[in-house]
């Protein structure tokens, strides 16, 4: 049974099992600082050979810090990490051939052609002359674009830039492909087809796939999931394991007096209730069958009630003690207090 929150996140997150295949990102204590901010605090994890790999969290949470320093953009503060089997700090070069990178901002040259961008990154990765061709229409095909190949790249819309970009990740075949939040900013439609693309290339390329999101919906769909938030590893395991360590329904009232209503439940049932995104939500077994003395032990009027099975958010709120909207918000507040203790310092 899942300890409390705020034991659970003291507790070091171990996988209950890593899937088969060679390693090919290592992490170890890794530290990254930015001044008195540290953005990534001693975080460990290994990433298998073709594992879809999620690292989910809210923004800010240190996600794309620790791709960037996987990507040798950033030097780690301290601790050690390596893709391929190759150190990022001992030999960025070597590490840069075996990666490839789709950032959450486009960086495709909107004056250049479809093949024309893929051209230019495989002479920047020194794809041997014989197989630029071959590995262009390969990988244009796998994304759905060779009949766009000749159009300039700023007639693309945004789901076509970022099918384009991972063509362009892939045309050198590297061993790691990392996906810094890949579907964010796009419609339903698109972000389904890039998620085919995703799962398509891991089929046929026998890539490992290192993404970054938010979003609970995108981490379902990966091997494995490491949940990240200020910067620390509070859980590591497949969707269906984490969930299955709630065991409970998770229920939400929406009531006019939420604190009234929480002490209530902590008095009559025992039960640890939280105010989350505007309702008063906490977990239970059997949820529907709970429901009935909801309505008859609590005096608190409930205008309405919700019960869902658990999900990968009640997994973040379990771990961290809130949704990851809720993360979200406060990250978004202690950023901006940094910001204006940094220029209060400039002035």
């Amino acid at each position: 049974m899942l300890q409390p929150a705020r034991q659970a996140v003291e507790t070091e997150a171990r996988p209950t099992e890593l899937p088969p295949g060679r390693v090919v990102v290592a992490v170890s204590n890794l530290v990254r600082r930015f001044g008195e901010v540290t953005a990534v605090n001693g975080v460990s994890f290994e990433v298998r050979e073709r594992e879809i790999f999620g690292f989910v969290g809210p923004n800010g949470a240190g996600k794309s810090t620790t791709i960037n320093t996987l990507c040798t953009l950033l030097r780690p503060t301290s601790g050690s990490a390596s893709v391929a089997g190759i150190d990022v700090v001992a030999d960025p070069r070597a590490v840069r051939s075996q990666i490839g990178l789709v950032f959450q901002d486009t960086t495709l040259d909107d004056y250049l052609t479809a093949e024309e961008n893929l051209r230019f990154h495989a002479e920047l990765y020194a794809v041997p002359v014989e197989t630029v061709d071959e590995r262009i229409d390969a990988v244009l095909d796998m994304v759905n674009l060779s009949e766009r190949r000749s159009h300039l790249v700023g007639t693309f819309s945004g789901g076509m830039k970022r099918r384009l970009e991972i063509a362009r990740g892939l045309i050198h075949s590297p061993r790691v492909l990392f996906l810094d939040e890949p579907t964010v900013g796009l419609d339903p439609q698109t972000r389904a087809r890039i998620w085919e693309y995703i799962l398509e290339l891991r089929r046929t390329e026998a890539t490992t796939i290192f993404l970054t999101t938010h979003s609970m919906e995108e981490a379902e769909r990966c091997d494995r999931i490491a949940i990240i938030d200020n910067g620390a590893l509070v859980a590591i395991d497949t969707p269906d394991a984490l969930k299955a360590t709630i065991g409970k329904d998770r229920i939400e009232i929406h009531v006019d007096d939420p604190p009234t209503a929480i002490a209530e439940l902590a008095e009559r049932f025992g039960i640890a209730a939280r105010i989350s995104e505007g309702a008063v939500a906490f977990h239970v077994a059997a949820g529907e069958e709970f429901v009935p003395k909801l309505f008859s032990e609590i005096d608190v009027p409930i205008h309405s009630i919700r019960v869902s099975r658990p999900t990968l958010d009640d997994v973040f709120m379990a771990y961290t003690g809130r949704t990851i909207r809720d993360a979200e918000a406060s990250t978004a507040e202690r950023l901006r207090v940094h910001r204006q203790q940094f220029h209060g310092r400039t002035r």
